[in-house]
């Protein structure tokens, strides 16, 4: 049965990823945050949970972003390297299924631990909430555990969803895992730009074929700075509109349904000796 064999290749790759002890990011997420809000909450005045928010944000979406990139590039070449390709391949498993079954069983991993430092964060804006005196409290613009938090989590993971699936991808598309690293980190940090390489005319003086040429790279490539550009709102308790947030996460899986569909019409067609 497809989703029984696509199951059990997820929950394959979940099983290598905690062997590969990718979860000690988040004991690493944790001490940190409790260092530096320590720290934080002694040099400012009332400020300290903003600065807590906006520091555990960045944190997490970037632990999430390292973990799927020195995970997801190496799901092929791993196989590879261990020749575990070849029996897995003589089995009755379609490539496609090993190619969503590797996909899905990523995402699992990055969800978890996107959960478990979205726990490490709430707990500690609590302990800040309940040790703050009645006067800092008032001057907050939201509650240290905002609820609407949640929503910020939910764009970080569908971010990473994204790029779960460029990772695999390129993952698929070269046996080379330093390769892999560096198409999908340059895909990462060109998306991060891909408005102002829309706007490129607006920016820089050009000819009209380069600006043009420069644009149409700025819309091929995924926005990745549309998941973080309301970052600010959700640290100041701003509510944002459910539409962006719907926009946002349909954008992500038209690229997502993309990428998977390029990296199994790659892997389908390639030769293994």
């Amino acid at each position: 049965m497809t989703t029984r064999r696509i199951g059990l290749v997820a929950l394959h790759v979940f099983k290598e990823s905690v062997r590969d002890r990718v979860l000690y990011a988040i004991g690493g997420f944790a001490v940190l945050l409790v260092a530096a809000s320590i720290v934080i909450g002694q040099l400012t005045a009332g400020q300290d949970v903003k600065i807590i928010k906006d520091l555990g944000l960045a944190t997490i979406e970037m632990a999430g972003v390292l973990m799927t990139i020195f995970i997801g590039v190496g799901l092929v070449s791993r196989e590879i390297e261990r020749r575990s390709i070849y029996g897995l391949l003589a089995k009755p498993l379609p490539r496609w299924e090993f190619v969503v079954g590797k996909y899905l069983g990523l995402l699992l991993t990055i969800f978890v631990n996107v959960s478990a430092m979205t726990g490490a964060l709430f707990l500690m804006l609590l302990w800040a909430q309940f040790t703050s005196p009645d006067n800092v409290r008032a001057s907050w613009d939201a509650p240290a555990a905002d609820p609407r938090l949640l929503v910020a989590m939910l764009l970080i993971f569908t971010e990473l969803a994204l790029l779960t699936a460029i990772a695999v991808f390129f993952s698929t598309f070269s046996s080379s895992g330093l390769w892999s690293v560096v198409f999908t980190l340059g895909i990462f940090i060109a998306g991060l730009v891909s408005p102002d390489l829309r706007n490129f005319g607006g920016i820089v003086e050009a000819s009209q074929l380069v600006v043009r040429a420069v644009a149409v790279i700025g819309w091929i490539l995924p926005s990745f700075a549309a998941f973080s550009d309301r970052k600010d709102d959700f640290v100041h308790g701003i509510a944002v509109p459910p539409g962006y947030v719907l926009q946002t996460m349909l954008y992500a899986a038209t690229y997502i349904a993309v990428a998977i569909g390029a990296a199994t019409a790659v892997f389908s067609r390639r030769e293994f000796k």
